[in-house]
């Protein structure tokens, strides 16, 4: 009795490597499924889900700790899954099962780009360059998971007991090798492994009350006993420790809560870095387009700007009511809520937020249409970073005059 976990890069046949396994063991195979559950058992739309472990971090997370709960929620559901073996899980969330649950099998599945971008031109009938393109977006994808939970590229050794090279061979061999490994006495579920497992589900447990109640701490348990790491400066440490210890220790089935630092916990500098106040801080961008939106926010982030990302109108509203930036840069194509609607619901909503439009499908008809809106900017797709960057500033000025503005008359003259 086992679980095999399988990580992979996109087209390297996984998916049919984990059947395959799955077939041949008698084993539940479970992938995309994984989602579902969650989504089910906490209440949660699946696309956020599956953005929280696809998508790139959004400045705003600091604020409304979206993507540390949904990451919380999938944690639980898989330490479910986890606890009932006889299981081949293929996907990001294999990741999250801590090391000291043993008769798990991590493998990783890889192949070359040549391998892959014929696979994906073969099953998408697309070009070449468009087959690139979705390799160089999915393998981001790989990178930004692992740094955000390890700090480690996707591909580090130390994540896997065996990695197996695609183009070197096929589908069957790959399930030859992760069955044999599987057989070994390493392999075996012992007492010791299946109590890692139980205190896995207790753990996850931990974890998710703690998120909701807005912690974003990490949570280990061995026996019942739970142990939360606390990564994040603050200044009343003994306030903190002490609602830790009362809210994980509400749970059923732990039996005590210590609290301790991490290695990430340290006192900031007296002096601060350098911040340019000419610059936004909160920034929202929002476009469907997620390759060309990923590469925006980091040509923005090289130039001191940490952007949040929507990839619809409706998840850009729904971001706004939780914390409002001080300007958006938006698209005006996008299924669903349009760019149109989505500056007009701005304007009237949230009237300080300034509005750029960035679109590669406008007109002039829209561009006169934006500006009787309320849009401080009509920009065109390819857009120079620089002049994006210049009217982002010239947009941030103008809303602080109005602020200055607004603090002057609301002063009470002696």
């Amino acid at each position: 009795m086992a679980v095999i976990s399988i990580f992979s890069g996109s087209y390297c046949g996984a998916e049919e490597v984990a059947k395959t396994v799955a077939r041949r063991l008698g084993y539940r195979c479970i992938g995309e499924e994984l989602l579902e559950e969650t989504a089910n058992l906490y209440n949660v739309p699946r696309e956020s889900l599956k953005r929280a472990m696809h998508g790139p971090p959004s400045f705003y997370s600091k604020f409304t700790l979206e993507k540390v709960r949904n990451v919380a929620y999938i944690r639980a559901a898989l330490a479910r899954v986890v606890k009932e073996n006889n299981i081949v899980y293929h996907g990001f969330a294999g990741h999250l099962i801590p090391r000291d649950i043993t008769h798990i099998l991590r493998v990783c599945i890889v192949a070359s780009q040549e391998y892959r971008a014929a696979l994906s031109m073969r099953s998408g009938g697309i070009s070449e360059k468009e087959a690139q393109r979705i390799l160089k977006r999915d393998d981001n994808e790989c990178r930004e998971w692992a740094k955000y939970l390890f700090d480690l590229g996707p591909w580090d050794m130390s994540l896997y007991d065996i990695k197996i090279p695609m183009h070197e061979g096929s589908v069957e061999k790959a399930g030859d090798m992760i069955c044999d490994n599987v057989a070994k006495e390493a392999l075996k579920t012992t007492p010791g492994s299946r109590q890692a497992a139980e205190d896995f589900v207790l753990a996850a447990r931990v974890n998710v009350v703690l998120a909701e109640e807005g912690h974003d701490v990490e949570v280990s348990c061995g026996h019942g006993n739970i142990t939360v790491v606390i990564n994040k400066y603050v200044l009343r440490l003994e306030h903190l420790e002490k609602e830790l210890r009362r809210i994980a220790g509400a749970v059923a089935g732990v039996k005590s809560v210590h609290t301790r630092v991490g290695p990430k916990w340290e006192t900031p500098a007296i002096y601060p870095p350098k911040f340019d106040f000419e610059l936004p801080s909160r920034i929202l961008l929002v476009d469907d387009e997620k390759e060309f939106i990923q590469t925006l926010s980091e040509r923005l982030q090289t130039r001191k700007m940490e952007p949040a990302v929507a990839y619809d109108g409706e998840e850009a509203l729904s971001l706004v009511e939780s914390e409002e930036p001080e300007v958006m840069v938006l698209d005006l194509k996008m299924p669903g809520i349009d760019g149109i609607e989505v500056l007009r619901r701005m304007k009237k909503e949230h009237p300080n937020v300034e509005v750029i439009i960035l679109t590669g499908h406008g007109s002039d008809k829209e561009e006169a249409l934006a500006g009787e809106l309320g849009a401080f900017a009509y920009l065109k797709k390819p857009v120079d970073i620089d002049v994006l960057s210049q009217t982002m500033k010239e947009a941030y000025r103008k809303l602080n005059l109005a602020r200055a503005t607004k603090s002057d008359s609301d002063k009470v003259p002696e």
